[in-house]
Protein backbone atom coordinates (compact mmCIF):
# COMPACT_ATOMS: atom_id res chain seq x y z
CA UNK A 1 0.00 0.00 0.00
CA UNK A 2 2.74 2.39 0.87
CA UNK A 3 5.84 1.89 -1.69
CA UNK A 4 8.73 3.21 0.60
CA UNK A 5 8.13 1.03 3.71
CA UNK A 6 10.97 -1.56 3.41
CA UNK A 7 9.94 -5.46 2.60
CA UNK A 8 8.48 -6.98 5.58
CA UNK A 9 9.79 -10.22 6.15
CA UNK A 10 8.74 -10.62 9.87
CA UNK A 11 6.16 -13.12 11.21
CA UNK A 12 4.39 -10.04 13.26
CA UNK A 13 5.39 -7.47 10.49
CA UNK A 14 2.02 -7.22 8.90
CA UNK A 15 -0.14 -6.46 12.20
CA UNK A 16 2.69 -3.44 12.62
CA UNK A 17 1.97 -2.42 8.90
CA UNK A 18 -1.56 -2.30 9.44
CA UNK A 19 -1.49 -0.43 12.81
CA UNK A 20 1.16 2.17 10.81
CA UNK A 21 -1.61 2.45 8.01
CA UNK A 22 -4.92 2.95 10.06
CA UNK A 23 -2.35 5.83 11.95
CA UNK A 24 -0.96 7.22 8.48
CA UNK A 25 -4.35 7.51 7.39
CA UNK A 26 -5.88 9.15 10.02
CA UNK A 27 -3.29 11.61 10.55
CA UNK A 28 -3.81 12.22 6.69
CA UNK A 29 -7.31 12.83 6.75
CA UNK A 30 -6.85 15.04 9.36
CA UNK A 31 -3.81 17.27 8.12
CA UNK A 32 -5.58 17.64 5.16
CA UNK A 33 -8.86 19.34 7.03
CA UNK A 34 -6.89 21.46 9.30
CA UNK A 35 -4.98 22.91 5.91
CA UNK A 36 -8.26 23.30 3.57
CA UNK A 37 -9.93 24.67 7.01
CA UNK A 38 -7.11 27.00 7.34
CA UNK A 39 -7.33 28.28 3.84
CA UNK A 40 -11.02 29.15 4.10
CA UNK A 41 -10.49 31.19 6.81
CA UNK A 42 -7.45 32.88 5.27
CA UNK A 43 -10.19 33.91 2.51
CA UNK A 44 -13.28 34.94 4.07
CA UNK A 45 -11.25 36.42 6.82
CA UNK A 46 -8.99 38.28 4.76
CA UNK A 47 -8.71 42.09 5.43
CA UNK A 48 -10.98 44.32 3.42
CA UNK A 49 -11.63 47.88 3.59
CA UNK A 50 -14.06 48.58 6.12
CA UNK A 51 -14.44 45.61 7.80
CA UNK A 52 -13.97 45.54 11.73
CA UNK A 53 -12.49 43.06 13.96
CA UNK A 54 -14.75 41.50 16.46
CA UNK A 55 -14.46 39.66 19.86
CA UNK A 56 -15.83 35.98 19.77
CA UNK A 57 -15.83 33.86 22.35
CA UNK A 58 -15.85 30.41 20.00
CA UNK A 59 -18.34 27.64 20.36
CA UNK A 60 -18.08 25.07 23.08
CA UNK A 61 -19.66 22.53 21.12
CA UNK A 62 -16.97 22.51 18.48
CA UNK A 63 -14.54 22.65 21.21
CA UNK A 64 -15.99 19.61 23.44
CA UNK A 65 -15.82 17.56 20.26
CA UNK A 66 -12.43 18.37 19.01
CA UNK A 67 -11.19 17.12 22.41
CA UNK A 68 -13.32 13.55 23.04
CA UNK A 69 -12.88 12.52 19.43
CA UNK A 70 -8.89 12.90 19.44
CA UNK A 71 -9.58 11.31 22.87
CA UNK A 72 -11.14 8.00 21.76
CA UNK A 73 -9.01 7.58 18.53
CA UNK A 74 -6.21 6.92 20.96
CA UNK A 75 -8.30 4.49 22.56
CA UNK A 76 -9.67 2.92 19.89
CA UNK A 77 -5.62 2.83 18.42
CA UNK A 78 -5.01 1.67 22.08
CA UNK A 79 -7.30 -1.57 22.06
CA UNK A 80 -5.90 -2.47 18.33
CA UNK A 81 -2.50 -2.11 19.26
CA UNK A 82 -2.52 -3.97 22.71
CA UNK A 83 -2.74 -7.55 20.68
CA UNK A 84 0.47 -6.51 18.68
CA UNK A 85 2.24 -5.32 21.66
CA UNK A 86 1.38 -8.50 23.69
CA UNK A 87 2.43 -10.95 21.12
CA UNK A 88 5.88 -8.76 20.44
CA UNK A 89 7.03 -7.79 24.06
CA UNK A 90 5.20 -9.19 26.87
CA UNK A 91 6.32 -13.31 25.48
CA UNK A 92 9.08 -14.56 23.82
CA UNK A 93 8.01 -18.14 21.98
CA UNK A 94 10.32 -21.00 22.54
CA UNK A 95 13.44 -19.97 21.35
CA UNK A 96 16.18 -21.32 18.31
CA UNK A 97 18.71 -19.18 18.69
CA UNK A 98 20.08 -17.18 20.81
CA UNK A 99 21.99 -13.96 19.98
CA UNK A 100 23.60 -10.92 22.29
CA UNK A 101 24.01 -7.59 20.55
CA UNK A 102 26.79 -5.49 22.06
CA UNK A 103 26.34 -1.87 21.00
CA UNK A 104 29.32 0.24 21.21
CA UNK A 105 30.31 3.29 19.10
CA UNK A 106 30.45 2.95 16.31
CA UNK A 107 30.15 -1.46 15.78
CA UNK A 108 27.54 -3.74 16.47
CA UNK A 109 29.15 -6.59 18.06
CA UNK A 110 27.01 -9.82 18.41
CA UNK A 111 28.17 -12.88 20.55
CA UNK A 112 26.88 -16.05 20.02
CA UNK A 113 27.29 -19.01 22.92
CA UNK A 114 28.96 -22.00 21.44
CA UNK A 115 28.28 -25.69 21.57
CA UNK A 116 27.45 -25.23 25.57
CA UNK A 117 24.76 -22.92 25.02
CA UNK A 118 25.62 -20.52 27.57
CA UNK A 119 26.93 -16.92 27.21
CA UNK A 120 30.60 -15.87 28.85
CA UNK A 121 32.02 -18.80 28.11
CA UNK A 122 35.51 -19.66 26.42
CA UNK A 123 33.45 -21.05 23.10
CA UNK A 124 31.93 -17.51 22.39
CA UNK A 125 32.17 -16.62 19.27
CA UNK A 126 31.88 -12.40 18.71
CA UNK A 127 31.03 -10.93 14.92
CA UNK A 128 31.64 -7.59 14.25
CA UNK A 129 28.38 -5.88 12.17
CA UNK A 130 27.67 -9.51 11.31
CA UNK A 131 24.35 -10.95 12.59
CA UNK A 132 23.42 -14.57 10.86
CA UNK A 133 19.91 -16.26 11.75
CA UNK A 134 18.30 -19.12 9.97
CA UNK A 135 14.93 -18.46 8.04
CA UNK A 136 11.93 -19.36 9.62
CA UNK A 137 13.07 -19.79 13.42
CA UNK A 138 12.63 -17.86 16.30
CA UNK A 139 15.34 -15.70 17.11
CA UNK A 140 16.48 -14.08 20.71
CA UNK A 141 18.17 -10.95 20.94
CA UNK A 142 19.63 -9.81 24.36
CA UNK A 143 20.57 -6.40 23.55
CA UNK A 144 22.98 -4.20 25.52
CA UNK A 145 25.29 -1.08 25.21
CA UNK A 146 29.13 -0.56 25.64
CA UNK A 147 28.86 3.60 26.18
CA UNK A 148 26.06 5.49 25.06
CA UNK A 149 22.26 4.82 24.01
CA UNK A 150 22.05 3.35 20.91
CA UNK A 151 18.96 2.04 18.88
CA UNK A 152 19.02 -1.35 16.74
CA UNK A 153 16.74 -1.14 14.11
CA UNK A 154 15.89 -3.57 11.85
CA UNK A 155 13.97 -2.28 9.10
CA UNK A 156 12.76 -5.37 7.46
CA UNK A 157 11.60 -7.22 10.48
CA UNK A 158 9.78 -4.29 11.55
CA UNK A 159 12.05 -4.52 15.03
CA UNK A 160 13.24 -1.34 16.71
CA UNK A 161 14.71 -1.69 20.10
CA UNK A 162 16.63 1.02 22.62
CA UNK A 163 20.25 -0.41 23.81
CA UNK A 164 21.26 1.56 27.01
CA UNK A 165 24.47 0.98 29.44
CA UNK A 166 24.35 -1.21 32.24
CA UNK A 167 20.81 -2.76 30.90
CA UNK A 168 19.78 -6.29 29.37
CA UNK A 169 16.42 -5.78 27.20
CA UNK A 170 15.65 -9.24 25.52
CA UNK A 171 13.46 -8.69 22.17
CA UNK A 172 13.07 -11.79 19.48
CA UNK A 173 11.76 -12.19 15.76
CA UNK A 174 11.64 -15.01 12.95
CA UNK A 175 12.29 -14.35 9.55
CA UNK A 176 10.33 -15.46 6.79
CA UNK A 177 12.52 -14.71 3.54
CA UNK A 178 16.36 -15.64 3.37
CA UNK A 179 18.70 -13.10 2.47
CA UNK A 180 20.92 -9.93 3.29
CA UNK A 181 19.78 -6.77 5.07
CA UNK A 182 20.79 -3.45 6.44
CA UNK A 183 21.38 -2.79 9.98
CA UNK A 184 21.20 0.65 11.00
CA UNK A 185 21.63 2.78 14.46
CA UNK A 186 18.43 4.61 14.57
CA UNK A 187 19.40 6.60 17.87
CA UNK A 188 21.80 9.79 16.74
CA UNK A 189 25.05 8.21 19.21
CA UNK A 190 27.81 10.25 18.31
CA UNK A 191 30.05 11.20 15.87
CA UNK A 192 30.31 7.72 13.77
CA UNK A 193 26.66 7.61 13.93
CA UNK A 194 26.07 7.64 10.16
CA UNK A 195 28.79 5.23 10.03
CA UNK A 196 27.47 2.59 12.30
CA UNK A 197 25.73 0.00 9.89
CA UNK A 198 25.78 -3.73 10.19
CA UNK A 199 24.28 -6.54 7.95
CA UNK A 200 21.19 -8.97 8.55
CA UNK A 201 21.50 -12.63 6.93
CA UNK A 202 19.19 -15.16 6.81
CA UNK A 203 20.32 -18.32 5.74
CA UNK A 204 18.19 -21.28 4.85
CA UNK A 205 18.49 -24.19 7.44
CA UNK A 206 20.57 -26.48 5.99
CA UNK A 207 23.36 -22.85 5.02
CA UNK A 208 22.83 -21.55 8.43
CA UNK A 209 23.92 -25.26 10.05
CA UNK A 210 26.64 -25.45 7.73
CA UNK A 211 28.06 -21.60 8.48
CA UNK A 212 27.70 -23.03 12.51
CA UNK A 213 30.10 -26.37 11.73
CA UNK A 214 32.33 -24.11 10.02
CA UNK A 215 32.89 -21.26 12.67
CA UNK A 216 33.19 -23.59 15.61
CA UNK A 217 35.56 -26.02 13.15
CA UNK A 218 38.36 -23.18 12.71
Amino acid sequence: MLPWLPENISTYGGDIDNLFYVIFWITTIVFVAVQATLIVFLVKYRYQPGRKATYTHGNNTLEIAWTIAPSLILVVLTLMSRATWDEIKAEIPPVDVSVRVMAKQYNWDFIYPGPDGKFDTDDDMTLENELNVPVDKVVKLELMSRDVIHSFFLPNLRFKQDTMPGRQIDGWFKATKTGEYEIPCAELCGFGHSGMLGYLKVHSPQDYDAWVAKRWAS
